[in-house]
């Protein structure tokens, strides 16, 4: 039996609530990090010298960091994806030592 490494007394919305945050981390964060950038950019009206060029260098560092945000998620799901066909190429092969063929034959 496997062992849930949430303990035993977890009920049902804890998958509604991991789902949540889930898709806050993979969509709302970057797009959270990128508008306050854009915003940033905008307060700092392009100048190139004094606070507003400060302003404006974070606004772009912001959005440097929304896309890094964006692409770790993107680079993790494909990590997991990976394992996904890992695991099913794995289970073919059992099969193929089981029957002497490929499971979709």
């Amino acid at each position: 039996m496997p062992v849930d490494p949430m303990g035993p007394d977890v009920n049902d919305n804890s998958g509604k609530a991991a789902r949540v945050l889930l898709a806050a981390t993979r969509i709302w964060l970057p797009i959270a990090i990128a508008v306050a950038g854009v915003v940033a950019i905008v307060l700092g009206g392009a100048r190139t010298t004094g606070h507003g060029a400060i302003l404006s260098a974070a606004g772009v560092a912001l959005l440097i960091v929304a896309v890094i945000v964006w692409m770790i998620n993107w680079m993790y799901r494909m990590s997991i994806e990976s394992n996904r066909d890992r695991d099913r190429e794995e289970r073919a092969r059992e099969y193929f030592d089981r029957h002497g063929r490929w499971p979709d034959e």
